[in-house]
């Protein structure tokens, strides 16, 4: 399986790491935490100020694949504290800078945002390892395959791109990523797949949300079709999630044609091993995402990601999208610059 070449990895250089650890410093000493309502409110004034290099350097390459790797932070292993056993144990303090980091970093891709049901509505999540949900296909697991998905793939105002940073990663645990930009599917089955045929349920990280957690029945009155292939404004974009996909109801000819997709992506499956400083940047419409299984050792040393979702005015999706509403989960953006999710509004 290939991993990241140098041809998607942006490197920042000593001097402009050393600038933006200044700002951030800075940041922690005006605001403290992430948190603060200031900072949300202010977050897109200060990113303007984040070094140009850092800025250009989140610029996706058009009609790419898709991803790239941002290098050249440095973390305090010491100083960030044992990675939690659960994403609301971390102290917010230790890890204020690459918070705010992560916060700059989606504001000069778009506009960040939270979801309501998911890890209290915070614009960073923290993506650990946690008793209990080793075998979930969240980012909570462990022990099992993380399968390829597209993130929160059942609403229509998921993110359009996800900023996943490593704070900690001693066992060099890989995040897989494959682009549908790669795959090459017979025409007819392009035609299955851009069919709206089947719904995508809620992941079970929606604890709360009666549809989350199965594919296995699906509720009645609001779980519309959704077609999982279509072509956007750059080129062939996909909408992804097999684990909350109750394919059992497809044709056969479209279970065949979605299980081609599968192994396709499967074909051209990249694993990248994020060193702690480097933040991946996915483009939610043409990367899926997953987590090779690792045995987790719950001694304050595992796995730790920071993880942010970003939204970007004007980028269109299928018009159908407009009429899903979403299971109830509503987008959360407590800057108030831009208002909850509006299912009408969203992609106008």
């Amino acid at each position: 399986m290939p991993t990241a070449s140098k041809l998607t990895t942006r490197a920042i250089s000593v001097a402009g790491a050393a600038a933006t650890a200044d700002l951030l410093a800075a940041a922690v000493s005006a605001y403290g935490t992430v948190d603060n309502p200031d900072l949300i409110r202010e977050a897109a004034d200060i990113a303007r100020t984040l070094p140009a290099e850092v800025r250009e350097a989140c610029a996706m390459e058009p009609r790419g694949l898709g991803f790239q790797v941002l290098s050249g932070f440095e973390i305090d292993d010491r100083a960030i504290g044992p990675t939690p056993a659960r994403w609301n144990d971390v102290h917010p303090h230790r890890t204020a800078e690459w918070d705010i980091l992560m916060l700059l970093l989606a504001h000069v891709v778009g506009c960040p945002f939270g979801w309501s049901g998911q890890q209290e509505g915070r614009l960073v999540n923290n993506i650990v390892p946690s008793p209990g949900h080793e075998k979930e296909q969240t980012g909570a697991s462990s022990t099992v395959l993380l399968e390829p998905h597209t993130e929160d793939a059942f609403h229509p105002g998921r993110c359009h791109f996800l900023l996943l940073g490593a704070m900690r990663n001693h066992d060099r645990i890989g995040t897989t990523i494959s682009s549908i930009r790669e795959v090459e599917l017979e025409p007819a089955e392009f035609v299955e797949l851009a069919s709206a045929t089947v719904p995508i349920l809620p992941d079970a990280s929606y604890e709360t949300n009666p549809a989350a957690g199965t594919p296995t029945a699906v509720p009645g009155g609001n779980a519309l079709a959704l077609p999982t292939l279509w072509v956007g404004e750059d080129g062939l974009c996909l909408r992804y999630d097999p684990a909350y996909t109750p394919l059992e109801t497809a044709p056969k000819r479209y279970r065949r044609a979605y299980s081609r997709l599968s192994e396709e992506l499967a074909r051209h499956a990249r694993t990248i091993s994020l060193d702690a400083g480097e933040v991946l940047m996915i483009d939610n419409d043409v990367i899926v995402h997953g987590r090779v299984p690792f045995t987790p050792r719950y001694d304050g040393t595992d796995r730790w990601l920071k993880r942010i979702n970003v939204r970007v005015p004007g980028r269109h999706r299928p018009p159908a999208e407009d009429f899903e509403d979403g299971y109830g989960e509503d987008v959360v953006d407590p800057s108030g610059v831009h208002p909850i999710y509006s299912v009408r509004s969203a992609n106008r």
